[in-house]
C-alpha cells in the first residue's frame, strides 16, 4: 500500500518544507533556520526549528520532528498515503494507482463508503433545519441563544418528525440500504420496515479531527427518551477516541483544553470565543480520549456540570488525565449548573476568570472527600487525615509528593512533621511511595547502557549530517552494521550510501518509514543537540569519543552473539582492529 520510492521523493522535493509549515505555523528565521511555537505542544519560548537546508522540522521541547510528510500526517492526523497524496495535489504530481490487496480494497473502499454516505446525511439534515418542518427545531436552537453563524459552523441539522424522510432521500441518491443500517442512519424490524434511527430531533454532526463527519448525535424535542441519542459504533466512528469539537479545539493555540460533558457546552463555549472547547461522546471519559487530548496539549480543564452526577464524572477523569499524564484542573461554575448555562448568566469575562482559578485537581478530591467527614469530630478528623496520607502516597515523584504534602499541611492545618509521619506509616503498610533510590555515581539510574548507546549513535549521525566531510576519514572505522537498532542501522545505511556518493540527504530517509512514529524516531537521529564547544580541540575529542562510543557497543553487542550468529564473527574481528585503531588514532575537523 505504498508508492514508489522514486514518487515520495518527487514530492517530498517538490514540497518545500518552510513553504508548507509556514502555512500551518508562524516561524521566523533565525539563522539558517526557522522558529516558532510547535503545534504539537504548548510552549511559551520558540522550540521548533525548521530546517530549509535539511528539509526537516525537530522540536526540541517535545521531540516532534521528521519531513513534509511527517509534519502533514502529524498535524492533519493523515495516514503516510494520504499526506503524499495531499502534496501531490498541492505540488501538481500525478500519483500513480495505490495497490491494494483484495481485502484492503474492500476496507478502504468501505471506509469512503461510509463517510460518503454521513456527509450526505448531514447536508440533508442541516437544509432540513431551514425548511418548514425545520422551524421547530430552528427556534430551540435559538431558544438556546445560538447565532446563525455558530449553527452554520457547526453543521447543525434536524430530524423529521416522520420516520423515513432520511432513508427515501439517500435511497433517491443510490446509496444501499445495506450501507445505511451499517453507518446508523437507519434501522429495520418487521412492523416498520427500514427506518430512519434519528428522528423528531435536532442534529450535531460529529467530525473527526480531519473534519469529516463520522457520526451524529440528536437531541429530542419535546419529552422523548432518550433525550440524547448517538451514533453507534461504526468502522468510522469510535466513541472512545473522537471528542466533539476537538477538530477545532486542537487549533486554538491555548495552553489548555476545556472538556465539557455535552455538545451545548461546546457550542455555547465557542461561541463566547473559548474555541479551545470539546467533549466526549456520550460515554465516560475514556484512556484512548486521554491519549487524544496529549497529542494537543499538557493540561485539561475540567468544565463538567457542578452537580453529583458531574462531580463524580470530574474524579473518574482527573484519575485517567493523571495516568496519561496529563495535567488536570476542575472549573466552578456555581452557582450554575454548566458552562452554558454560565455563559448566559455571568458572561465570558466571568468565565475567563474561572478559568484562571480553576482548581487544582488534587485539592479538588480533597474537597469533595472532606465532605464525607465530620472535620469537628476529632476521631473523623483523624480518618480524614489519614485519606490524605493515602493521596499522597499515590504521588510518585518524590519531589511532587514533599510539595504536595507542604501544601496541604498548610491548607487543613496539619504539622508537616505529623502528616509525613502518616504518609510514612501508611506507605510502610502498602509499599507505596518508597523514597527514590539515589544512584551512587551521581548518574541517572535510567540512563541504561543501551540509552547511552543509542544516544551515542544519534549524536554520531546528526554530527555527519552536520558535517558530512567527515565521512570520508572515518569510512574504513564505521558501517551501518555498528548500529544495532533495526531503525538505525537502516537509517545509516542509506545516508552511508549517499555520502559514498557525496550526498546528505536525510529528509529522504525520514520517507523510508510509513508509520508516524518511526518517522519521529528517525528525525531525532539528525537533530540530536551537540555540545556547545568552542575549542577545536574540544570538539575534536567529543567526536572521537562519540566514534569510539558506538564501535565499542557494537563490539560489545555482537560478542555477545558469538556462537549463534556466524556473521556476528566477522563483525567483533572488523570491530576490535577498529577499536585499536581508533585509541591511537587523531581525526582532524579541519
Amino acid at each position: 500500500m505504498h508508492y514508489p520510492e522514486g514518487i515520495i521523493e518527487e514530492v517530498r522535493m517538490k514540497s518545500d518544507i518552510v513553504d508548507v509549515i509556514s502555512s500551518y505555523v508562524r516561524i521566523q528565521k533565525k539563522g539558517s533556520s526557522y522558529f516558532g511555537l510547535c503545534p504539537f505542544h504548548n510552549e511559551k519560548s520558540p522550540s521548533f526549528s525548521v530546517s530549509g537546508i535539511r528539509q526537516m522540522y525537530y522540536c526540541f521541547g517535545c521531540g516532534a520532528g521528521g519531513n513534509v510528510f511527517t509534519f502533514i500526517m502529524e498535524y492533519e492526523n493523515y495516514s503516510f498515503p494520504e499526506a503524499v497524496k495531499l502534496l501531490a495535489d498541492k505540488a501538481g504530481v500525478r500519483l500513480p494507482e495505490l495497490e491494494y490487496s483484495e481485502e484492503m480494497k474492500k476496507k478502504e473502499g468501505k471506509k469512503a463508503r461510509l463517510l460518503e454516505i454521513n456527509k450526505a446525511a448531514a447536508k440533508y439534515f442541516y437544509f432540513q433545519l431551514r425548511g418548514d418542518k425545520g422551524q421547530i427545531g430552528y427556534r430551540y436552537l435559538a431558544s438556546r441563544q445560538l447565532k446563525e453563524e455558530t449553527i452554520k459552523r457547526f453543521g447543525l441539522g434536524f430530524a423529521h418528525v416522520t420516520s423515513n424522510d432520511l432513508v427515501q432521500y439517500l435511497r433517491s441518491k443510490g446509496y444501499a440500504d445495506e450501507l445505511m443500517q451499517e453507518a446508523g442512519l437507519a434501522s429495520f424490524d418487521e412492523r416498520m420496515g427500514l427506518h430512519d434511527k434519528f428522528w423528531n430531533r435536532v442534529m450535531f454532526p460529529i467530525q473527526d479531527l480531519n473534519h469529516r463527519v463520522i457520526g451524529f448525535g440528536g437531541r429530542v424535542m419535546g419529552d422523548g427518551n432518550p433525550k440524547y441519542l448517538n451514533s453507534p459504533e461504526t468502522m468510522v466512528f469510535d466513541k472512545s477516541r473522537n471528542l466533539y469539537g476537538l477538530n477545532m479545539a486542537r487549533t486554538a493555540r491555548k495552553n489548555h483544553i476545556i472538556l465539557c460533558e455535552g455538545y451545548m457546552d461546546v457550542i455555547a463555549l465557542h461561541q463566547a470565543g473559548f474555541t479551545q472547547a470539546a467533549a466526549s461522546l456520550g460515554t465516560a471519559f475514556t484512556a484512548g480520549q486521554a491519549n487524544l487530548l496529549r497529542r494537543y496539549t499538557e493540561e485539561v480543564i475540567l468544565a463538567y456540570d457542578s452537580d453529583g452526577a458531574g462531580i463524580n464524572a470530574a474524579l473518574r477523569a482527573i484519575g485517567i488525565l493523571k495516568e496519561t499524564g496529563l495535567t488536570a484542573r476542575v472549573l466552578n461554575m456555581e452557582p450554575y449548573k454548566d458552562p452554558d448555562e454560565f455563559i448566559k448568566n455571568r458572561g465570558p469575562d466571568a468565565f475567563e476568570e474561572r478559568i484562571g482559578s480553576a482548581e487544582n485537581s488534587f485539592f479538588f478530591e480533597l474537597r469533595i472527600l472532606e465532605k464525607d467527614f465530620d472535620t469537628k469530630d476529632p476521631e473523623a478528623k483523624t480518618r480524614f487525615h489519614r485519606e490524605i496520607a493515602k493521596k499522597l502516597c499515590l504521588i510518585q515523584e518524590e519531589v511532587e509528593r514533599e510539595n504536595y504534602m507542604e501544601a496541604a499541611a498548610d491548607r487543613y492545618h496539619i504539622g508537616f512533621d505529623s502528616l509525613r509521619k502518616l504518609v510514612l506509616s501508611y506507605a510502610a503498610k502498602t509499599g507505596l511511595a518508597k523514597p527514590a533510590e539515589r544512584p551512587k555515581s551521581g548518574i541517572n539510574s535510567k540512563n541504561t547502557p543501551e540509552d547511552k548507546a543509542r544516544r551515542s549513535q544519534k549524536l554520531l549521525l546528526t554530527w555527519l549530517t552536520d558535517m558530512p566531510s567527515l565521512y570520508p576519514r572515518i569510512r574504513r572505522l564505521i558501517s551501518p552494521a555498528d548500529f544495532t537498532g533495526d531503525l538505525y542501522r537502516k537509517a545509516a545505511d542509506k545516508l552511508f550510501a549517499g555520502l559514498e556518493v557525496g550526498e546528505c540527504n536525510p529528509a529522504a530517509i525520514i520517507s523510508l518509514f510509513a508509520d508516524e512514529e518511526e518517522q519521529r524516531e528517525a528525525a531525532s537521529l539528525f537533530n540530536t543537540r551537540l555540545a556547545e564547544l568552542t575549542a577545536k580541540a574540544d570538539q575534536e575529542k567529543a567526536f572521537h569519543d562519540i566514534l569510539y562510543a558506538v564501535k565499542k557497543h557494537s563490539y560489545d553487542y555482537y560478542s555477545a552473539k558469538l556462537g549463534s550468529d556466524v556473521d556476528a564473527i566477522n563483525q567483533v574481528i572488523a570491530g576490535k582492529k577498529a577499536l585499536e585503531e581508533l585509541s591511537k588514532t587523531h581525526i582532524s575537523l579541519d
